[in-house]
């Protein structure tokens, strides 16, 4: 695993960036942003969507529907951060709050776009559930909504944990906590290998999360790179039984996995390696590619990004909570470092 010199390392400021641009860089990457990011256009448009993608399926066409812009603005459709970056956006802003307070606001809201497992803790909420009930009560307690917003309270030097337990439990909570460990010592300047272990000391072996983690880092670590990792996290992680594509148990190993055999190759070229490969795990492009471009972002800090992507990463466009629309991730991370 990578050493180093933590002095030698990026400033802190940098890192921060880096972890929260690396994220929506990531979020970006990922094939359902721009699904994400067609929540922008007319209903209609997205009902043809769907009734294409019925039409292929019935008459076996193998061309696949993807997002469209027909007759309407394409700058939705354009390469860009989604839902994971105003996610960690809207917990930077609010990082002081009492959480289930923070929470509770959104609650009754009809223009938000969130995980199963936020709604449903809104609705408990709403209900008179405090936490940790609105998380533990939750039919999808186990995803990584709280992993996503932990990117923000690691990046601030904070615990998680009242925040993760608002919308999740067990191994939701577990990579929150994880996540945060992570990014909060590469802020600190430590090398990937310690911030991996930090994340690891965070899940038990017992636990779902911590042995899919444990299975990961070997898998990734006897393939040798990124890439070479795609089939065997493939085979050791991913769940292909059941429809859950950001279960904190599947996201969260993939991103220490990755970021971790990433970050034992060239430095200029760990980010992309680990970031596509992450992407090309289709059942968790979701998220897994975000939370691997937060930790490897940390750890290069944002000025070492390539250019394109910072640029194109740094705005949101306000697709899951509309207030967000054209808030520039970089006055988020000055606010968390």
């Amino acid at each position: 695993m990578p050493s180093g010199d933590r002095r030698d390392g990026p400033p802190r400021l940098d890192r921060v960036r880096g972890a929260v641009i690396g994220l929506a860089a990531g979020d970006a990457a990922g094939w359902p942003a721009a699904r994400h990011r067609s929540a922008l256009l007319a209903g209609w448009s997205r009902r043809l969507h769907r009734e294409l993608d019925a039409f292929a399926e019935e008459h076996q066409v193998t061309t696949l529907p993807v997002p469209f812009a027909l007759n309407q603005p394409v700058a939705p459709l354009a390469a860009g951060p989604s839902d994971d970056a105003e996610w960690l956006a809207w917990a930077a802003l609010t990082i002081r709050e009492d959480r289930a307070e923070a929470f509770g606001r959104l609650a009754g809201r009809d223009d938000v776009r969130a995980r199963i497992s936020v709604w449903a803790a809104l609705d408990n909420l709403a209900a008179g559930k405090c936490p940790p009930a609105s998380g533990h009560d939750n039919p999808h307690h186990f995803d990584d909504a709280a992993a996503v917003r932990a990117v923000a309270f690691g990046a601030a030097g904070l615990d998680p944990l009242e925040d993760a337990r608002v919308t999740n439990a067990e191994d939701g909570v577990l990579g929150a906590v994880a996540m945060a460990r992570a990014v909060a010592a590469l802020t600190d300047g430590a090398p990937m290998g310690e911030a991996v272990e930090a994340a690891l000391g965070a899940l038990p072996p017992d636990t779902a999360i911590g042995h899919a983690a444990r299975e990961a880092l070997a898998a990734a670590r006897a393939a040798g790179s990124p890439f070479a990792a795609v089939p065997a996290l493939d085979a050791a992680v991913l769940d292909h039984v059941y429809s859950y594509g950001v279960a904190a148990a599947q996201t969260v190993p993939v991103a220490l996995a990755l970021a971790d055999v990433a970050s034992c190759g060239p430095p200029q070229e760990a980010f992309g390696a680990g970031v596509s490969a992450a992407a090309c795990l289709a059942p968790v492009a979701d998220s897994a590619p975000a939370l691997t471009g937060a930790l490897l972002g940390c750890a290069a800090g944002h000025d070492a990004l390539p250019a394109a992507w910072r640029e194109r990463a740094r705005v949101l466009a306000g697709c899951c909570l509309p207030e967000l629309a054209g808030t520039d991730l970089l006055d988020i991370a000055g606010r968390l470092a």
